[in-house]
């Protein structure tokens, strides 16, 4: 009897690397229509492994590995052109607890850094979790 091998597993051969995350984070931010990519424009996209402690307390979560992704700055709702400039707004995503929720789930590793780095670009937008949440739903 052939075994099967799990799609998203048969790609790597070992845990992808920060550089792998990064290539489909690129890919799926390529992959945006380009009215949106526009206005995320200036908005950094990094990779890290996993966020520290205090980030975790920061945002209320026991621990750093339940946080996939992290989005800071000014929301385009909050933002003026009289604010003065301070640190870019950036998008985090975090390698070992995306790693974590594709071995956990067996969804497709690039859907899952998709949605993640989705799910921060809209609160660059300025939707909350709820309301991100209430559109995922409607899927």
């Amino acid at each position: 009897m052939p075994v099967e091998v799990d799609a998203p597993m048969a790609r790597f051969h070992h845990p992808p690397s920060l550089e792998d995350i990064v290539e489909m984070a690129e890919q799926a931010f390529g992959a945006i229509p380009k009215e949106l990519r526009d206005l995320v424009r200036g908005v950094a996209i990094v990779v890290e492994e996993v966020a520290d402690e205090d980030t975790a307390a920061e945002m209320g979560i026991e621990s750093p590995w339940a946080l996939t992704g992290l989005y800071r700055g000014t929301p385009m709702t909050r933002k003026s052109v009289l604010d003065a400039p301070v640190e870019p707004d950036t998008i985090t995503l975090y390698r070992e607890p995306i790693l974590l929720e594709w071995v956990e789930t067996g969804e497709d590793l690039f859907r899952l850094v998709r949605n993640v780095l989705i799910h921060e670009i809209a609160h660059h937008f300025g939707f909350s979790d709820e309301d991100i949440e209430r559109l995922e739903g409607e899927e």
